[in-house]
């Protein structure tokens, strides 16, 4: 079905292109996070020939996670959500002391803003890619965090919010997105109901669902996790991430961070390589610990979860596995290192 988005007045950034993480096919900038190819999740393209800026410029901008734009999907300037990101990340030395290492640290989301949550991170890259295609509609899939995010960006930017949340859902999340203005809509049904109704509105009315048609770009946001902390460390990389995992989207993107088709963040030259990924607990992690276990490496049938997990989720399973698989094979070869 072709659909024409409602639009607003042209702006100063634009999204980058897509190519497939599967095949390769390569796209013009688009709502869009699944190849018509061979339905695999889209990436953002970034130029390799583009200029980076060096360390200075990087600390003589505004602590937020736009001080990394060049390392965000979008060329000219972010226009909305404009001071989110950059948290604090706190020494923990009695949880050092408990695990047994020399240095712990724990970074501090719960003071992102606007509504709190690492979730702020996803969606101000998501509500820039709405701003670039010129949409006034923004929505999500959620249970919680996600919700208040989409509906706390939207409401500061002057934007529609259309938030879908499974009908069981508990009171206090609820009137916590509520707040801000959104259209809530309760689904009947599981979150995989909710995202698959997600995906039909996106498709027959043209608006931005960050974690559905926008998710190529709205995904990119959770990298700056790892410049922050990078850059908090004075350039230095940690041994190991301890990361949540639910689908393994942020896993996957702090991989991605230090990719260096992506340009290495403050010039390079870091004194070590994070070797060490771990997925934090999660009913997630549950689900990819086990099929990461000799389950079907293709995503076969597998005992239900208790929480379904969205089609967007789903999308990137093999490649999450994947990572995951390198991070145990990463952390072997370090101990192996360390005997000798």
């Amino acid at each position: 079905m072709t659909v024409t988005p409602a639009t607003l007045a042209p702006v100063s950034i634009t999204a980058r292109p897509l190519r497939c993480r599967n095949c390769g096919a390569e796209r013009a900038p688009a709502p869009v996070a699944i190849c018509d190819q061979c339905l695999g999740p889209l990436d953002p393209v970034y130029d390799p020939t583009r200029r980076l800026p060096d360390r200075a410029t990087i600390a003589g901008r505004a602590p937020s996670l736009w001080r990394y734009q060049e390392w965000l999907p979008f060329d000219g300037e972010p226009v909305l959500s404009l001071d989110t990101g950059f948290t604090p990340l706190v020494e923990a030395p009695a949880l050092a002391r408990r695990l047994g290492v020399a240095h712990a640290w724990v970074k501090n989301d719960t003071v992102c803003h606007p509504s709190l949550s690492f979730k702020d991170r996803v969606v101000a890259a998501a509500i820039n890619a709405a701003a670039a295609f010129g949409l006034d509609t923004i929505g999500c899939a959620s249970t919680g965090n996600l919700a208040n995010a989409v509906a706390a960006h939207a409401a500061r930017a002057g934007l529609k919010a259309w938030i879908f949340i499974p009908d069981e859902l508990e009171a206090g999340k609820v009137v916590g997105t509520s707040v801000y203005g959104a259209r809530l809509v309760r689904v009947r049904g599981t979150y995989d109901d909710v995202n698959r109704l997600c995906a039909q509105v996106a498709d027959r009315f043209g608006w931005g669902v960050v974690n559905v048609n926008l998710r190529s770009y709205y995904g990119e946001g959770s990298k700056t996790v790892a410049y922050e902390v990078a850059e908090q460390l004075g350039w230095r990389l940690p041994s190991a991430v301890v990361a949540p995992m639910a689908g393994g989207s942020l896993l996957r993107r702090l991989r991605r961070a230090g990719d260096p088709g992506d340009g290495r963040v403050g010039g390079g030259g870091e004194r070590r390589r994070t070797r060490r990924r771990h997925p934090g607990p999660g009913r997630g992690r549950r689900r990819v610990r086990r099929d990461g276990g000799g389950g079907d490496h293709r995503g076969g049938p597998r005992p239900r979860p208790r929480r379904p997990v969205s089609a967007g989720r789903r999308t990137g399973f093999v490649h999450h596995r994947a990572r995951l698989e390198d991070a145990r094979g990463g952390e072997r070869r370090a101990r192996r290192g360390a005997r000798h």
